[in-house]
């Protein structure tokens, strides 16, 4: 068997072993075609048979109805940024943007490009630090915007939405989903859009995935180059031009494992177990494992803390961890610290290892 180990990555983040073990197996020959996957045409009936299969589980693992398009796109949510104001405010609508970390900066950055942009709030400390996430009565927000742009999960903050806030009627909700889609059920009624890479809780890097509602695909311009048209994309389902045909095929296979475990019921229940176990110890130890996000808005995606605010102890810490087969614990670049992604195909008894790994390494170094 391969070598494996615990990947805390924040992404491209773990993969589920039988997806891989799927993969490995059906590379060279898919279906008896001869071929692999990903010398596929993507305009062969076998490719269109893999694009429409991770298109129904997409919907049905969401509760997404018929009227809702399922896009494959390439460049990431960060290409998201600036497609969406391009293509629903086209230089003179309004939008509403929440600011939660870093990526939800960039998205506003981007989308002050395209139009008339409103930042509802603000989690930004003096330091630059993002410690919560705003109650709906923090939010101001504009009854003639289109649309209220959040980020379900940041990464680096460390931070998550529990209850998505309640636009005004009349305004969409839209999100980057990008790192807590299908980690449980959501009730996406009032979004006109939502869309993530895959690279976090849904396959490899390559390919982004844009819902987007009949409604809300409405109000978008023609008048857009055509790549970045949604209308485009919608049109020719996400093969205008060459699809990353070989991430979508990963993207169905992950789809498929999620279904077999049991939906997201069962991965929310496995996904709050791996989160309590591993906030339970930084509790334990509050002086020692420093959390600063506020209890009440951590997120079971991405846990971040530092250790006593020491660098060298981090370090040192990272180092021993990985000698242990536990890799990619390190902050991001911008924050430092520790930062574990708990995906999920990061399993329970890599958690547990992780706990142990601190209890150690807490003991040797007080």
């Amino acid at each position: 068997m391969a070598h494996r180990v615990h990947c805390f990555n924040p992404g491209p983040a773990q993969l589920p072993l039988p997806v891989l073990e799927e993969v490995q197996a059906e590379l060279l020959d898919y279906k008896g075609t001869g071929m692999s996957v990903m010398e596929l045409s993507h305009r062969a009936p076998e490719y269109a048979a893999i694009q429409a299969e991770a298109q129904k589980d997409f919907k049905e693992l969401l509760g997404l109805g018929d009227n809702w398009h399922i896009l494959f796109l390439p460049g990431g949510s960060s290409t998201q940024f600036f497609h969406l104001p391009y293509n629903v405010l086209n230089g003179n609508g309004k939008a509403d943007y929440v600011n939660t970390g870093s990526w939800s900066k960039n998205a506003i950055k981007e989308a002050k490009r395209f139009g008339d942009i409103h930042v509802a709030h603000s989690a930004e400390n003096a330091e630059g630090q993002f410690l919560y996430i705003p109650t709906q009565d923090q939010l101001n927000m504009r009854k003639d915007a289109k649309y209220l742009h959040i980020t379900t999960n940041n990464t680096i903050a460390g931070t998550q939405w529990e209850t998505f806030p309640q636009p005004p009627n009349g305004v969409w909700l839209v999100a980057d989903m990008c790192s807590d889609l299908f980690w449980r059920k959501f009730d996406f009624e009032r979004f006109g859009m939502f869309y993530a890479s895959a690279q976090k809780n849904m396959g490899p890097s390559g390919v982004t995935v844009v819902a987007i509602r009949d409604e809300f695909l409405s109000l978008c311009s023609d008048d857009v180059p055509t790549m970045v048209s949604y209308k485009t994309q919608a049109s020719k389902d996400s093969l205008y031009n060459t699809a990353p045909t070989f991430a979508i095929y990963v993207v169905g296979k992950v789809l498929k494992w999620l279904k077999g475990l049991g939906g997201l019921d069962a991965m929310e229940k496995l996904n709050r177990k791996k989160a309590n176990l591993l906030y339970r110890a930084l509790d334990s130890k509050p002086d020692y494992w420093v959390t600063s996000v506020r209890k009440d808005s951590r997120s079971t995606m991405n846990v971040v803390w530092r250790i006593r605010n020491d660098e060298n102890l981090e370090k040192k810490f990272i180092g021993e961890a990985k000698a242990a087969g536990l890799i990619g614990l390190k902050g991001h670049r911008s924050v430092g610290g520790i930062r574990a992604s708990i995906y999920n195909a990061v399993s329970m008894e890599g958690v547990e290892k992780l706990v142990n790994v601190m209890e150690t390494f807490a003991k040797a170094n007080p």
